[in-house]
């Protein structure tokens, strides 16, 4: 039996790794389109977990960008292809039928219906949720990160509130797509245009209608970033990383 942690370089799933049972194994899937800061994220907490992260990627897809173009589908009802190409298969072939499933879905009201969503939808699985099961949410493990040294993504100074792939095509938030615009210019005039020639309007507008991400107003207001806020429920899990390491 193999306790796994899926850690993504969110502060979420870092601090869910910290307080996973010994020995954990962090794995980590690339999906060859995030910040490039998550390297040096990665490196503070491999040696804040004292062990190395596992880093498994598809075989067939080289990052978000393949899929959408060679697959010509970008998001619907049933979620987003470069997440089950991505992220998805490559867990399924990694996995085992013993393995407990770490996950760092956190104590905030849209983490538990997608924590719901996960059981429901792998019943078979072993999972874990260590951030709900102590009350921690997002700007909890904010602070905890930074109480133990460990500067957060760069994402998240720049107002997103995960740390996902540039851009994440399930977003739906027009602040979103606004910072995207702001921040990362190139990668949005490549999906405003990919967008438009698959005909998927991925935004809802400020008239209320979805529309397409080239269709938000240039002084759309862009998101603000999320600070850290410790409680006393961060102070009793940072006494379970001392635990976890005396023992």
């Amino acid at each position: 039996m193999r306790n796994i942690s899926w850690f993504s370089c969110g502060a979420a799933s870092a601090v869910a790794t910290k307080l996973a049972l010994q020995p954990v194994l962090p794995v980590y899937c690339d999906t060859g389109a995030e910040h490039p800061d998550n390297k040096r994220f990665m490196a503070d907490c491999e040696k804040w977990f004292g062990r190395s992260i596992t880093i498994i990627k598809s075989e067939k897809y080289s990052d978000t960008w393949d899929v959408w173009l060679k697959r010509r589908y970008l998001c619907g009802p049933d979620g987003a292809a470069c997440t089950v190409e991505l992220k998805v298969k490559p867990r399924l072939d990694f996995q085992t039928p013993h393995d407990v499933h770490v996950f760092g879905y956190t104590a905030d009201h849209n983490d538990f219906a997608r924590a719901k969503r996960m059981r429901e939808t792998y019943p078979e699985l072993m999972i874990e949720t260590p951030l709900i099961e102590r009350g921690l949410t997002k700007v909890a493990c904010l602070a905890i990160l930074e109480r133990a040294g460990i500067q957060p993504p760069v994402m998240y100074g720049l107002g997103f509130r995960n740390n996902n792939c540039i851009p994440c095509v399930k977003a739906r938030a027009p602040g979103y797509w606004a910072a995207i615009r702001k921040h990362f210019p190139d990668k949005f005039d490549r999906m405003a245009k990919i967008s438009r020639e698959m005909g998927v309007k991925l935004t809802w507008l400020p008239s209320g209608d979805k529309g397409f991400i080239d269709e938000i107003p240039l002084d759309y207001p862009v998101l603000e970033p999320i600070g850290p806020d410790c409680d006393f429920l961060c102070h009793i899990a940072e006494q379970d990383f001392v635990r976890w390491s005396v023992t």
